[in-house]
Formats: structure tokens, sequence, C-alpha cells
């Protein structure tokens, strides 16, 4: 192939890929709001979900400090109803049989966990990823979900696995895994929460009590 042929090619073939890149960034940049939008949607349903009587939701990022160091802690968030502070929310991750699994976990002024799901995992199917799977029940009588059976528990219990913790079958490492991280950020959570004024006055009976 003559040299001018080479050239001529090479042109068009730089053509073709800056056609494309200037394509791709237009696809994003019209998309990227769109699925901003929906992930602050999901993630609303959800806080929605774990605190159904809040009706808002300040983000307080960076103000809640764990005290694990394989255990760190993302978006967090003040949860109200109206004037009233009901609790804070928080998105913790540790590591688990397949690398990271990210939860997002409610704690009310009570120190309980109002809710726990199971956001970002890897780890196998059928096995450990059965602890995110809503079909799957450690109480099959009462319908009751791996990540269910932590809603109602005082960030003061155990939280062990085949303690006061059923394990996902086959996969305890996971399932270990999810309550460690449940237990750390329930328990910085509720020192945040505690550092705001006497909002626990008159509830650490209640708190200590659920811990017996």
């Amino acid at each position: 192939m003559k040299t001018g042929a080479m050239l001529k090619l090479g042109l068009v073939l730089a053509a073709f890929a800056t056609g494309a890149c200037v394509v791709l960034a237009l696809v994003y940049t019209a998309t990227a709001d769109v699925i901003k939008r929906r992930a602050e949607a999901n993630l609303e349903a959800t806080l929605k979900e774990i605190f159904p009587d809040a009706d808002g939701f300040t983000e307080i990022t960076g103000s809640i400090r764990s005290q694990q160091d394989t255990i760190s802690f993302g978006s967090e968030y003040a949860i109200r109803r109206g004037d009233e502070l009901l609790g804070a929310a928080i998105q913790a991750s540790g590591p688990s049989y397949g690398g990271l699994i990210t939860v997002l976990i409610g704690v009310g002024i009570d120190g309980r966990i109002n809710g726990a799901k199971i956001l970002e995992h890897s780890d196998t199917p059928g096995l450990g990823a059965n602890a995110a799977y809503p079909g799957y029940f450690v109480n099959k009588e009462s319908h009751v979900t791996f990540y269910g059976q932590f809603t109602g528990k005082s960030v003061n219990d155990p939280f062990e696995v085949n303690g006061d913790v059923v394990a996902v079958t086959a996969a305890t490492i996971t399932s270990r895994a999810v309550a460690d991280v449940i237990k750390t950020a329930g328990t910085a959570v509720l020192a945040w929460l505690a550092a705001q004024g006497d909002i626990l006055s008159g509830r650490t009976a209640i708190t200590e009590g659920a811990a017996q």
C-alpha cells in the first residue's frame, strides 16, 4: 500500500474514532442526569422503606466515623419527620466472600435497627448471594429474609452468626460479613445520634434492656 493511501486510511479511521467519541460523549451527557435522578429516586425509595414515617432525608456524609478499619462508610443521612429527628441511615461496606458488600442501614433514636438492605455484593449466586435475595427466608413460616431479621435488633446485641443471627445456608462468611457491617454501622450511627443532644433521654433503658 502506498504512503498516500495509508495516510488517507489513517485519516478516515481517525475521523471515525473522533465521531464515535463525540457520539458517546453526547449520549453520556444526555443520560447522565437521567441515571443520577433514577439512582436518587431508588435511594429515596429505599430510605422510605426503612423509615416509612419520615418526610425528610438530609445528607450528612462525613459526620459518622467507623471504628473498624475494614469497614468504610459512604453516604449518610439524617432522617426526620418535620422537625423531629427519627434516626439516621448510612451506606456501609466491608469485605465478604466475593469482595466488598455494601449495605444500607437505618438506625432509630431508640438504638434499634429500623431496617437494612444489601445494595451491592459479588458473592456466589445461590449461596452468599441469597443474603440479598428477597425470596430467601431464614424463617419460612413468617417470611423473614436474611437481611430482614436485623430489623428491630438493638445495636448493642451481639450480632453473632449462629447465635442471635441466623446464617444463610452454606454461606457463613457472607452472613458474618453482613452482620459485622450492620453492627459496626449501627454502633457508629447511635453514637452520632447521641451526640445530637438529649434525644436519647428517656430511651436509654430501652436500648440497654434490648441488649440483655
